[in-house]
């Protein structure tokens, strides 16, 4: 383990001083001059540039807004992993259009994985944006902005082998106010075949260890009480200390985050099976702190897809690191992502998956159908030979055999009591909250007591769906 950590105040010390799948849409008013409004889609890491990109626009003079026709910058912060995401943007665009019609000088901006891979089509072809920022392209935002004021269309989706956006404070978006986001590198080094993410984040790097403790400290001094470290592999995490040479790991990382608070929660997003290793097991054991929650993408149940995915493991290899963590930590959830229909799946193949599903025990899933994407190593090589009508009969059958076993699992939890961190009402009633377990499941219950958001109470669960678990609150 990292065994030199510096005190918080030397870490905050050693910081830039001047640092501090749905629709995100801009948040609280600020009186400028200027305002803009942004929508992001996709992953966590989308939500998270976001918030950097926000950072970004306000010391460059932008106000927010909530309502788009008041904005005079509007951007969508994109996807590419499947198609249908980047038919939203599509769509959303032209809706964006319609408003600029009615309010001339509004300037449109896309950023993000669909803004790399797309870039030429939508500013010279369709003509549907001002500007184009892929997503190690932040910082030029105000140059961009600045010629498109003076009526150039703009494009910087250049990658970089460096760019952490480590000394940025980012504004928190639509925040519930308790629960923030901190990337600790960007970029992937792994090349699924069926993933463009290596083409639009480019190669892997961390961020500063130093940077990502105080982004914590921070929050955590802002009353947020949990944090979720976000990476597309969090696992290969790696920085060294430049004054030390020390190595510092994710399972490094993670102690260095949880001894921030022990009263602050920590999670993290997204696990590769090949990486995750029993350092970050026994810190997950060892800390109550860190939630006993690990997403583990699976994709496919069947070894010969998984050969064709390049995802590097075999069934077998991936039902031993399950049983690992169950192992290790026996009140460990684990969710996936699924995609079924990649090529030439089988029947038999895609039996597999459902096997995987009810071995795997997963809490819940992310499931899709596969969707070509150009440029992928899969679009090269193989055909997408599986019907569409296929592909969605086979995802009904994954939903459905994930929503049992959710279900049974959710059933099992009656009876007993879990730590929950009240995240605010219910979105049925006000008088009821709403909260998560350590192990990433919704707990819904009535108001008693003088609890408020950002409280930790017992809850005793007495009634259980495929989703969300029903209790009361216990003494405490």
């Amino acid at each position: 383990m990292y065994d030199n950590n510096p005190s918080l105040e030397n870490i905050v010390k050693k910081i830039n001083p001047d640092a501090q799948g749905q629709v995100i849409e801009s948040y609280s008013d600020s009186i400028t001059d200027k305002k803009f409004y942004i929508e992001s889609y996709g992953c966590a890491m989308n939500f998270s540039d976001s918030e950097i990109v926000a950072s970004i626009l306000v010391k460059e003079g932008y106000g927010s807004t909530k309502i788009m026709e008041e904005a005079d910058l509007i951007l969508v912060n994109t996807c590419s992993i499947r198609e249908k995401a980047e038919d939203t943007v599509r769509n959303r665009l032209f809706m964006f259009n319609k408003v600029k019609s009615k309010k001339p000088g509004t300037m449109i901006g896309i950023l993000g994985c669909m803004a790399e891979r797309l870039k030429h089509k939508l500013l010279e072809q369709e003509k549907l944006v001002d500007i184009v920022v892929g997503p190690d392209a932040y910082r030029d935002l105000p140059v961009l902005l600045r010629g498109a004021e003076d009526g150039d269309r703009g494009v910087n989706v250049l990658l970089s082998r460096e760019e952490t956006y480590a000394d940025i404070s980012p504004l928190r978006l639509d925040s519930n106010g308790i629960s923030g986001f901190i990337s600790i590198m960007r970029g992937c080094d792994n090349m699924c075949s069926f993933c463009v993410v290596p083409f639009t984040r480019g190669r892997e790097r961390s961020r500063d260890a130093y940077s990502i403790v105080a982004e914590a400290q921070d929050l955590y001094d802002r009353n947020y009480n949990e944090v979720t470290l976000l990476g597309q592999n969090v696992d290969s995490y790696k920085w060294e200390d430049p004054e030390t040479k020390k190595i510092v790991s994710f399972a490094d990382l993670l102690v260095m985050v949880a001894e921030v608070n022990p009263l602050l929660r920590v999670r993290f997003s997204t696990s590769h099976p090949k990486d995750i290793t029993d350092e970050v097991l026994y810190t997950i054991r060892d800390y109550k702190n860190v939630c006993n929650y690990i997403h583990l993408p699976v994709q496919s149940g069947n070894s010969r897809i998984l050969k064709l995915m390049n995802r590097t493991y075999d069934r077998e290899w991936y039902d031993k690191k399950v049983a690992r963590i169950y192992e290790v930590i026996p009140d460990c959830t684990i969710s996936s992502d699924i995609i079924t229909g990649f090529c030439s799946e089988t029947e038999e193949d895609h039996q597999e998956t459902l096997d995987v599903i009810r071995k795997s025990k997963y809490s819940l899933s992310y499931m899709f159908y596969y969707s070509e994407r150009p440029g992928t190593l899969a679009a090269k090589k193989y055909q997408d030979d599986v019907p569409l009508e296929v592909k969605k009969r086979r995802l009904s059958e994954v939903i459905d055999v994930q929503s049992e076993v959710a279900h049974d699992l959710n059933q099992k939890d009656i009876g007993k009591s879990f730590e929950v961190l009240i995240e605010g009402n219910s979105k049925r009633s006000d008088l009821a909250f709403k909260g998560r377990t350590s192990q990433y499941k919704m707990v819904v219950f009535p108001k008693t007591g003088n609890y408020k958001k950002g409280d930790y109470v017992n809850v005793r669960i007495h009634e259980a769906t495929n989703s969300t678990l029903k209790g009361e609150i216990i003494n405490q």
